[in-house]
């Protein structure tokens, strides 16, 4: 069964068969949720996002038209979530959420990035990219994650994300720009 389709899985889970569903869960669900906590920027809120996410697909699943990819369909799923979520919490961020780096959750690596040295680079690169992606409005955050990390195609945001292609690579344009203005601002306050 792990070796199935994404189309195949679909059809035996309507047909009854819950260890399908199993199966695309265990497929999307660390880069569905890695892609919701870059959105959110909150351990609790992406894991919530993410089930919840996961229990709306499969009670949806008979309505999935198969005219995108699954994954498409689950993005658009969790980042309509994510976003909505985003934007009530947007006027009760505590100050407290400056206080530090959040927990993230990182797969086991055994590369040899992942010695102590580059592992601390990297953690620092992380936390200044995660300070960056947070000052970034939802809708610029929400483009930048799924281009320049998820590496999915313009097609894919649009339809994720429910805009015409056009305006992903405007949104996608101003948001490196800002990125970049942010990450060099936060250097400059780091050497100075």
């Amino acid at each position: 069964m792990e070796s199935w389709d994404d189309g195949r899985l679909i059809a035996e889970c309507l047909a009854g068969d819950q260890g399908a569903f199993g199966v695309l869960v265990s497929r999307y669900q660390d880069r569905l949720f890695n892609t919701v906590y870059r959105v959110l920027d909150n351990l609790e809120d992406a894991q919530d996002v993410t089930q919840e996410s996961f229990v709306s697909a499969y009670q949806s699943l008979a309505s999935y038209k198969g005219d995108a990819q699954f994954f498409t369909w689950l993005y658009r799923i969790a980042m309509n979530a994510a976003i909505s979520l985003r934007r009530k919490k947007k006027a009760t961020i505590s100050l407290d959420s400056t206080k530090g780096p959040a927990i993230a959750f990182h797969p086991v690596d055994e590369s040899r990035d992942s010695q102590p040295g580059a592992a601390l680079e990297r953690s620092e690169s992380e936390a200044q990219l995660r300070w960056a992606l947070s000052r970034l409005s939802v809708e610029h955050r929400a483009v930048i994650v799924l281009k320049d990390i998820e590496d999915l195609r313009y097609e894919e945001i649009a339809e994720i994300l429910k805009v015409p292609i056009g305006t992903v690579r405007s949104r996608l344009h101003r948001a490196r720009l800002e990125l970049r203005e942010l990450l060099e601002r936060f250097e400059q306050d780091k050497q100075g």
